[in-house]
């Protein structure tokens, strides 16, 4: 199949269902491949997604890491935020930033994770159906984020609300508007937020991040905003959809959900698994500052590059029999978190919440059915989840 033959764009509803035969195309016949519905290059193949990661100063992140349409540009919408920079600024906010995730913070954690997973748990039917996402994977991260940024619990839902009306908004179909008014009210929220916590100081993530320095300067306000924002929406949103996939893939290997609930000492490996068979964020954009020249294909000087992480995850000449769900499998070459000087900063709080709320969720209840039938899917480019699964 040539590469005229192909067709592939990150935003077309079909794909979005089953993205994995294209992307097989995609490594196959077209490893460089231009979507003119997403004005981009695509690249698919494991080692090409890793090489680009790996050098940032040509493929860089500033000028946004999610692919648009023609017509459509997003440079402009949002404050400054770490996954959108580069170095040297991108250094120095990431080391200051990365202290809020440190091995003993995350591990300090657990408990109050527990916690809420069993909560949320007493309060789903035994019996009868409920949908997944709203009832467990959605407030789940919801919750531990707006805890660690010291945000009262009252405004928990609004918070929620704001971050799927932001994640779920689609420029391709004109529906983008809804979330640029939630990040607006996201933006105007925590700004009250910043000022109280300059006059109230508290030990919350809030309070250490107005008081932090980076070579003696405080950060921005438009900053903090933007790494807000970022934490909200990417720390809240990629759990909820590795948890929700999760739910359907463990629903379609009944035997291996079987083992799991009686072996919770293999959970963890599971995890990284199933962030590789489905990954929550099958790709990032990144923008070429000189001319690459790859599999025969030059691409220019600012350009747009998508990454499939997804793709490269299921790519064979990497992953042995990469098609094929198996927890016993080595985890260590899946790239769902990206690699590199932008690895996702919240990963491993990312795979505590998993690990836990797995553990928990197969302890209660070691069978449930999926609706796929009545489960809507999240339709948001790259992003792959569900904004509603109802379970049994």
């Amino acid at each position: 199949m040539s590469n005229q033959q192909l067709t592939y764009s990150p935003f077309d509803p079909e794909v979005m269902a089953d993205p994995y035969p294209v992307y097989r195309e995609l490594r196959a016949h077209a490893p460089v491949y231009w979507s003119s519905q997403a004005n981009c290059w695509v690249l698919s193949r494991y080692d090409d997604v890793c090489v680009a990661l790996a050098d940032p100063a040509t493929h860089s992140s500033a000028s946004g890491i999610f692919p648009t349409p023609p017509g459509v540009d997003m440079t402009d919408l949002f404050l400054p935020m770490l996954i959108m920079s580069d170095p040297p600024r991108h250094t120095q906010l990431r080391h200051l930033v990365s202290k809020a995730f440190t091995p003993r913070r995350i591990t300090e954690l657990e408990p109050h994770i527990h916690s809420i997973v069993d909560d949320l748990l007493d309060q789903v039917p035994v019996a009868g159906p409920w949908d997944f996402v709203s009832r467990f994977a959605g407030p789940l991260p919801a919750i531990v984020i707006a805890d660690m940024l010291g945000v009262p619990r009252k405004d928990r839902d609004q918070f929620r609300n704001w971050s799927t009306t932001l994640i779920q908004s689609n420029p391709t179909r004109g529906e983008f508007g809804p979330g640029l008014d939630a990040a607006a009210a996201l933006y105007e929220y925590f700004s009250a937020f910043l000022t109280e916590r300059r006059a109230h100081p508290r030990d919350d993530l809030m309070t250490a991040l107005v008081q932090a320095e980076v070579d003696g300067e405080q950060l921005t306000d438009d900053e903090l905003l933007g790494f807000c924002l970022l934490l909200l929406v990417a720390g809240h949103e990629t759990t909820t959809n590795l948890l929700s996939n999760s739910a359907v893939i463990l629903a379609q290997h009944p035997d291996t959900r079987r083992q799991l609930a009686d072996n919770p000492d293999l959970i963890p490996a599971a995890v990284e698994e199933l962030l590789r068979y489905d990954s929550p964020v099958q790709g990032l954009a990144r923008t070429l500052t000189q001319q690459v020249d790859l599999h025969g294909q030059p691409m220019k000087a600012g350009d747009t590059v998508l990454l499939l992480f997804g793709s490269a995850n299921r790519d064979d000449h990497a992953i042995t029999d990469a098609d094929h769900f198996d927890i016993n499998r080595r985890p260590e070459r899946q790239v769902a978190f990206g690699r590199g000087i932008h690895f996702c900063l919240g990963a491993s709080l990312a795979r505590l919440e998993a690990r836990v709320a797995l553990q928990a969720l197969l302890a209660r209840h070691r069978d449930w059915d999926v609706d796929l039938d009545s489960a809507v899917r999240l339709h948001s480019g790259p992003i792959r989840g569900y904004a509603s699964l109802p379970v049994h």
